[in-house]
């Protein structure tokens, strides 16, 4: 007889499959039941050994054993028409049938509907306590907030922008730093730039009770500013001057016209505020203009100049070695040049930010600026707990700096701290409530809690500002509506231009296969793999990202564990998201936390919120 045969006949193979599905039922229970009573992680752990070191003993005792009505007798003293299992096997073959059908539907509903509705669940609880602490703690208009709108450009050229742009913002940047004044970020107060439209749109649509106008004429080396401080609700001119100087005196007719402001508000002024309000950030006027020249075009993400910008914030600080905030804006652009080249060598450009941040914060360490552009270099080499301190330190500096509050917010996003990245994200939105990627990724989070409704009205607002990458977003959301043509047309369209180092025609092999049939799906993944496949230092983030949408978790984790990317966050993002559940529980994702820092950064300040950390020192993620 063979040994097939004779395990048959001994009901050993009957009773190893009855064995395993009843242990597998036992620890699905004691994993449901354990936590609601506050057990500790090794219960369960035990109770998985134990049944795994039963095994074998159940196993002999089948071998040796057999149930007969007279008890527990040995297999050679039983007759095979006494044997209680054999009068039974069929009976227990239907049995055996049964309950493995049984747990197999319970293990697929739990994975594939109660998992992911856990998921939603938990995502949406942290939404909605977040949103209500927000809006709990939103006040009403204080008579003492203020939007400085773009000054308009009256130079005979014309061609003065970046000068009037920059006037401008720098006021706002002085009164940002008044403790008892509310002012509206850059980006929303500009939006309003040659519009013409009504004080009381704007004053509602920025949740501030007076505007500051005006414009700046230039010619030679001669400046006017004329400015008027107006009242949102009733159009009433509060005040209104004019101010002559030069380029030599542009530093002083800010701190008249932001004195003039406070004064106006009866904003309380404190520490060295009560005598200056707008320090000489440079005695070269010409360093100045290039500054400003510079900003202009970080501020308009324009990539295309980037280097026209660093070539000229190098001038400037060639003119002048003490300008701080040339230095700062400089690493400030090195950290965000490589998300629009895919040429740049990065290894420089985070060289770059270390030198020109670290030399900004030696001449003015009160620059928050230069902390945050740090904090971000840190995020790409992976320096997570550093990166933590510098933002930080930064928001100690300037907690309303809009910039700080977003890239931190971002990366607590990303760390799985998604409580506290949430408050900074709405504390982005409190302060400048247009600005285009905050409310991109506001709308990442409400699509990921399964608010549709507020997920498309804030990527639809995201895109309507100009931002083209929300159209991926905006294709999650149709398909979530089940409009896959939409859904396929929207990714193309707004992933072109984003696919650098990939095939031409990428995004529309990528969005069918997100959003196509299985074909479609099948051409997508090769095109992937094939990309990767290529020796270099760094891949472009869809890479990984759409891995992750295509149903290859496992790959895109070995592929984040060995590459660089040019931009972590979505994928990052996505890992605490329903979609990201097969990453963070994987039994690979502690080795993949350790081998990219995160574990080390949980370490330090504590679990992420969907995590625990076991006695063993590793992370169980919801």
């Amino acid at each position: 007889m063979s040994l097939i045969a004779e395990l048959k006949r001994r009901n050993v193979i009957r009773s190893a499959g009855l064995y395993l599905v009843g242990a597998w039922l036992v620890v699905q229970v004691a994993g449901t039941i354990l936590p609601m009573f506050g057990a500790v992680d090794w219960i369960a752990r035990s109770i998985v050994i134990a049944l795994a070191i039963g095994f074998i003993p159940a196993m002999v005792v089948a071998w040796v054993f057999e149930l007969t009505p007279a008890g527990l007798k040995r297999d050679e003293d039983v007759k095979t028409e006494d044997s209680i299992a054999s009068q039974t096997a069929h009976r227990m073959n239907q049995w055996l049938l049964v309950v493995s059908i049984v747990a197999i539907g319970y293990f697929a509903f739990d994975k594939f509907v109660l998992a992911p509705r856990r998921d939603a669940a938990l995502v949406m609880q942290t939404t909605a306590h977040v949103a209500a602490q927000i809006g709990a703690e939103k006040p009403n208009v204080s008579p003492k907030s203020i939007a400085v709108l773009a000054f308009t450009d009256l130079s005979p050229g014309h061609d003065q922008e970046y000068f009037s742009d920059g006037m401008s913002e720098e006021i706002l940047n002085a009164l940002a730093k008044v403790k008892d004044l509310k002012v509206a970020g850059r980006t929303s107060s500009f939006y309003y730039k040659g519009r013409n439209e009504d004080l009381r749109v704007v004053g509602k649509a920025l949740g501030v009770a007076n505007v500051l106008e005006g414009s700046v004429r230039t010619q030679n080396s001669k400046v006017r500013i004329t400015a008027q401080l107006i009242r949102t609700d009733d159009d009433f001119h509060l005040w209104s001057d004019s101010y002559d100087g030069d380029l030599n005196d542009v530093f002083a007719l800010q701190e008249r016209i932001a004195r003039a402001i406070t004064d106006q508000l009866q904003a309380v002024l404190q520490g060295d505020q009560k005598t200056l309000l707008v320090p000489v950030a440079t005695s070269s006027p010409e360093a100045y203009k290039l500054y400003l020249q510079a900003t202009a075009i970080f501020n308009r993400r324009d990539g295309v100049h980037f280097h026209d910008a660093i070539a000229g914030l190098k001038q400037a600080i060639e003119l002048d070695p003490k300008f701080a905030r040339a230095h700062s804006r400089l690493a400030a652009l090195y950290d965000v040049v490589p998300q629009y080249s895919a040429d740049t060598d990065l290894r420089a450009a985070l060289e770059a930010v270390q030198q020109y941040a670290r030399s900004a914060i030696a001449l003015d360490p009160t620059l928050a600026e230069a902390y945050s552009a740090l904090g971000l270099s840190y995020r790409v080499q992976h320096r997570y707990i550093e990166e933590h301190a510098a933002y930080e330190h930064a928001l100690a500096l300037d907690p309303n700096d809009v910039t700080t509050n977003f890239w931190y917010g971002l990366s607590e996003l990303m760390d799985g701290y998604t409580r506290h990245g949430m408050q900074l994200l709405d504390r982005t939105l409190t302060i400048d409530p247009m600005l285009p990627n905050a409310l991109r990724w506001r709308a990442k989070m409400e699509l990921s809690a399964g608010d549709l409704a507020g997920a498309q009205r804030n990527a639809q607002r995201a895109r309507d500002l100009g931002l083209q990458v929300v159209d991926m977003n905006l294709a999650e959301i149709a398909h979530a509506r089940g409009d896959n043509t939409n859904a396929i047309e929207r990714w193309a369209a707004g992933m072109r231009g984003y696919l650098q180092g990939m095939p031409e025609g990428s995004e529309t092999i990528i969005a069918e296969g997100l959003y196509g049939d299985d074909a479609a799906r099948t051409r997508a993944i090769a095109l992937i793999d094939a990309y990767v496949a290529q020796a270099r230092d760094q891949i472009n983030w869809v890479a990984p990202y759409v891995m992750v949408q295509l149903g290859e978790p496992a790959k895109a984790l070995a592929t984040m564990r060995t590459s660089r990317t040019n931009n972590d966050a979505d994928f990052f993002a996505l890992l605490w998201t329903p979609q990201g559940r097969a990453m963070r529980t994987s039994p690979v994702f502690n080795a993949f936390s350790r081998a990219v820092g995160l574990t080390q950064l949980w370490d330090k300040i504590g679990p992420p919120d969907l995590c625990k950390k076991s006695d063993a020192g590793d992370y169980t993620c919801e």
